[in-house]
């Protein structure tokens, strides 16, 4: 509990025991007044100074100023007719106040809920000198440095491993539980724990640019991006403020005037605690406070679960996903792409792998990298000239003074080579070196072993179709569809034919309803931007995907996909519940004291009851559905 909770809690229950006290002091007329002041100014002071502040600052119609002026009329009002009855006035800021420090303690809870699941900034780092480890801030070491990571400690800043192996705790990351093992050469990400050996690590990054920081800043900034749901608050508070408080005006005065004309007596007392009663009943604080409470209780749970939701406005525009387009490599494969078959025309399978490992050597992608792994020597860069990237087509470079061309069918018709076809399934790599066919190599990627299980939970979750969208040729492609049960295949696309495809699909899309990409966020950036909700996975680590993703699943698992659109749901039906429950017992009361069917009491349990109902069913949403 914040200091400033125990504060409003001490003065809660100080006030308390001022009225329990007072009920038994038998004092009248201005002693009474001047006694009961106390426990009101008590607890209204700061109430009032933010009203009188509002005034001041022309931002006159919200709570502070309807509880300010409710309860001070009340005062008026007891003083003017004689009651003595100042009572209800201190009740009224009473449970207001309770009303907002519970609030309070649920917005604080919330977020330390958050914290200690998401508590992966690291307080140093470990740099050895003459022998002996020195304890430094992440921040002021620099990129390059090599730093230990000793058993038990937290990984301070991404690095790579330079020396020793062991086990590390990703939890916090990706909401894994099983460790994962690393050793020379492996990435290794801020944030994490180290299980059982000593790491060293040569940095890869400054501290603030390093994983960690960037989860957590995206974590702290998701409530900037508000949703439609609170910008209909929002909206909803500023003309209904000044409504309630001109029909509170209308009706301190025109009942009275209109007995007045009938010849009867104006009774202006009874109309003016009914206006005044009105006013407390009116306060919107169970909508102004449940509706962003419930999405930042939404985005907090997601985020212990290993997703990123970027906004509110995207975990809304998830729960009405009725199309998700998925990018094959990486995403619905493991992207981790094997030589099952070389298959040479004109010269030796070794040789042709050897020039194709070549050419392909300056490139990070994973067909290239599966093409050395299979090659296995040690790529000399002297041997390798004039490397031309062909986008989404192949690479061009010069081998031992040869030409060499490596890539897809349409690379080779580019370069008018006549190629063989490959009667297998999987990805055809063709070679051709100065300009005549050389071979293909056959290379295959693995389905995820969740993937087709993840596609049903989106079926269930309420996704109509599930299209997928690849570079790849389309007997490959159409392979992996039948295996996953994918109902919409798109092969032998570009980049730039991704970004038409998904303009395609979200034209054809119903009003309402919309189209979720899902990919690795680093090639497929355009098409992540352009989706109504971009959503990388597997992309731990990767700037672009931070960047271009309005999503960010921590680890590569695809069942998380159809987990954060229920987490969506969940929230945006307590959202909805919040909305009616509050309106509806707003303008119940609201009709109920405007005929003097209710008092002041039912208008504090209209503000404060109903707030707190409000916050404890926003509360469920820091409980993610499995």
């Amino acid at each position: 509990m914040s200091k400033k909770q125990k504060r409003t809690l001490g003065r809660i229950l100080v006030t308390a025991g001022l009225l329990a006290a007072l009920w038994f002091v038998p004092a009248r007329g201005w002693l009474k007044l001047c006694l009961y002041l106390v426990p009101y100014l008590l607890i209204g002071y700061d109430i009032l100074r933010k009203a009188a502040l509002g005034i001041v600052h022309g931002q006159v119609f919200d709570e502070n100023f309807l509880m300010a002026t409710a309860t001070v009329g009340a005062f008026a009002l007891a003083v003017a007719s004689g009651s003595g009855d100042y009572l209800e006035a201190i009740a009224v800021m009473l449970f207001y106040q309770i009303g907002e420090w519970f609030q309070s303690y649920a917005v604080g809870r919330s977020r330390r809920s958050i914290a200690q699941l998401m508590d992966i900034r690291p307080d140093y780092a470990n740099i050895e000198t003459d022998g002996k480890l020195e304890r430094v801030d992440p921040d002021a070491v620099a990129v390059g440095t090599l730093i230990t990571v000793q058993p038990g400690e937290r990984v301070p800043i991404d690095g790579v491993v330079a020396e020793g192996r062991s086990t590390l705790d990703a939890a916090a990351l990706t909401g894994e539980s099983l460790p994962r093992e690393v050793g020379e050469g492996d990435e290794v990400l801020s944030g994490c724990v180290n299980l059982t050996g000593l790491l060293r690590l040569r940095t890869t990054k400054e501290a603030g640019e390093s994983t960690a920081a960037k989860i957590l800043d995206l974590v702290e900034n998701a409530s900037a991006r508000k949703s439609r749901s609170e910008n209909f608050i929002s909206r909803f508070a500023r003309v209904y403020t000044p409504a309630v408080c001109g029909a509170a005006l209308v009706l301190a005065v025109l009942p009275p005037l209109a007995l007045l004309a009938l010849g009867q007596g104006p009774r202006w007392s009874v109309w003016l605690y009914r206006a005044l009663a009105f006013l407390v009943t009116s306060c919107p604080c169970a909508l102004v406070i449940s509706i962003p409470l419930s999405f930042f209780a939404g985005i907090g749970g997601a985020s212990r679960a290993g997703m990123l939701v970027k906004g509110s406005n995207y975990l809304e525009t998830l729960s009405q996903v009725r199309q998700v387009a998925f990018d094959k490599t990486g995403t619905l494969t493991q992207g981790v792409f094997q030589v099952v078959g070389v298959h040479g025309a004109t010269m030796p399978q070794e040789q042709l792998l050897e020039y194709a490992a070549l050419a392909e050597s300056a490139s990070s992608h994973p067909i290239s990298k599966s093409l050395q792994k299979a090659w296995g020597g040690e790529p000399d860069r002297d041997r390798v000239r004039d490397i031309q990237e062909r986008g989404g087509n192949g690479v061009l470079a010069t081998v031992d003074g040869r030409t060499v061309a490596v890539g897809s069918e349409r690379l080779m018709a580019a370069l008018k080579v006549p190629c063989e076809p490959c009667q297998q399934t999987g990805t055809v790599v063709h070679v051709a070196v100065d300009g005549s066919y050389a071979g293909h190599i056959l290379i295959a990627d693995v389905v995820k072993p969740q993937a087709g299980e993840a596609l049903r939970q989106l079926k269930a979750a309420g996704v109509e179709k599930t299209v997928m969208l690849t570079g790849d040729n389309a007997r490959t492609a159409q392979a992996v569809a039948r295996e996953l049960g994918v109902d919409q295949v798109h092969s032998d696309l570009l980049p730039a034919d991704k970004v038409a495809k998904v303009e395609e699909l979200l034209a054809a899309l119903p009003r309402g309803k919309k189209l979720a990409f899902v990919g690795d966020g680093i090639n497929d950036a355009p098409v992540l931007s352009r989706a109504d909700v971009g959503i990388a996975m597997g992309a731990l680590g990767s700037d672009a995907a931070i960047e271009a993703a309005d999503v960010v699943l921590m680890d590569d698992d695809p069942a998380k996909l159809a987990q954060a659109i229920r987490i969506s749901k969940k929230c945006l039906g307590i959202v909805y519940q919040n909305i009616a429950f509050a309106i509806g017992i707003k303008l119940l009361c609201l009709a109920l004291v405007a005929v003097g069917a209710a008092n002041m009491w039912l208008a504090i349990f209209a503000d404060v009851g109903v707030m707190v109902l409000a916050v404890l069913n926003a509360m469920r949403c820091l409980k993610t559905p499995k």
